[in-house]
């Protein structure tokens, strides 16, 4: 097959074809026809040499796919209902940039009616991860409001429409005016330039002082003393990622008195028991929003497997918004 390998760490011109053989699936997983494969921060992070590779796990990147179900363990244990040929997208620990992936049968989730295969790819990372950061982890509850740092990524889009489509209000940084304007666009209330702003005033201002009970972070750094400032009491930070750096100074007399919570997770080196749970969950209560038409994929822009490098050189650019697709088939 072909596939998309890091020859070694480096910037995206590292990312090159090469022939590799067709991985053969394990016990409780399934051989998957590549349509699409979606691309994400971790990628980029592997490719530099910032992400190590589970045990076990294919060198090749790419964590998220979506395609034809060709071969693989669909016996007696199969309660997904999942057939050979059925159009699936599913998370996967590595090996998203080839023509055949293989992936857990219990991290695949079927292919929501009226979405192409390039869409389905864009969603099972940010998905998963918004959900069991987001409403897991960190509780987000009827009645209460969300921050999301970075609303214009993947991540951000995803964990936009996905509070506004289950009632809550949700604000959102960007770095640009123009940024600010799609998060509002996808639901948010409103789109604070981290630019020109302070996103706890607007957030303070917003909530009559209160503060937002919930903040998805993936910067940190200098970010989570701020957004401690910008917590209701008994709030919560979800942490996912470390952009603005791995090191904080916080006031922790205000995490005490104030009964505030700080979370972090990455999901790749979970096990696939943990994982399969969340696609259960999605594929209860996620899923069915895209039916009603209530979210949606949102894809900036697809490039051949071959252009891999140029996809990861947009994906630094940070100039899209939502979700860089590399279309297989």
């Amino acid at each position: 097959m072909r596939a998309i390998e890091i020859t070694q760490p480096g910037k995206p011109e590292v990312l090159q074809l090469c022939e590799r053989p067709q991985p053969e699936p394990k016990a409780g997983e399934v051989l998957i026809r590549v349509h699409a494969a979606g691309i994400n921060r971790p990628d980029v992070l592997q490719r530099l040499g910032h992400y190590p590779v589970p045990p076990g796990a294919s060198d090749l990147p790419g964590l998220e796919v979506a395609g034809e179900i060709v071969d693989g363990d669909l016996g007696e244990l199969n309660n997904s209902g999942f057939q050979k040929g059925d159009m699936v997208c599913a998370l996967v620990q590595g090996g998203g940039y080839a023509e055949y992936c293989a992936a857990p049968l219990a991290q695949c989730l079927p292919m929501p009616q009226g979405l192409s295969a390039v869409e389905a790819a864009s969603l099972p990372e940010t998905f998963f991860t918004v959900w069991t950061n987001v409403f897991d982890r960190a509780g987000l509850k009827e009645g209460e409001t969300l921050l999301v740092q970075g609303g214009t990524s993947g991540i951000g889009v995803t964990a936009i429409q996905l509070a506004t489509a289950m009632g809550h209000r949700v604000f959102a940084t960007a770095g640009s005016d123009e940024k600010c304007r799609a998060c509002e666009e996808l639901g948010a209330e409103r789109g604070i330039n981290y630019r020109s702003e302070d996103f706890v005033d607007v957030v303070k201002s917003l909530t009559g002082g209160k503060g937002v009970d919930v903040v998805l972070d993936m910067v940190a750094g200098d970010y989570v003393a701020r957004e401690i400032d910008c917590l209701a009491d008994d709030g919560r930070i979800a942490l996912i990622a470390l952009l603005g750096g791995a090191k904080a100074n916080v006031d922790l007399g205000q995490v005490l008195r104030r009964r505030l919570s700080i979370s972090g997770s990455t999901l790749r080196p979970r096990p696939v028991a943990f994982k399969g749970a969340i696609a259960q969950k999605l594929r209860e209560q996620v899923w069915p929003l895209f039916a009603a038409g209530k979210i949606k994929p949102v894809i900036y822009k697809t490039f051949p497997l071959e252009q891999a490098a140029e996809a990861h050189a947009l994906m630094e650019s940070s100039t899209h918004v939502g979700k860089i697709v590399l279309q297989v088939v």
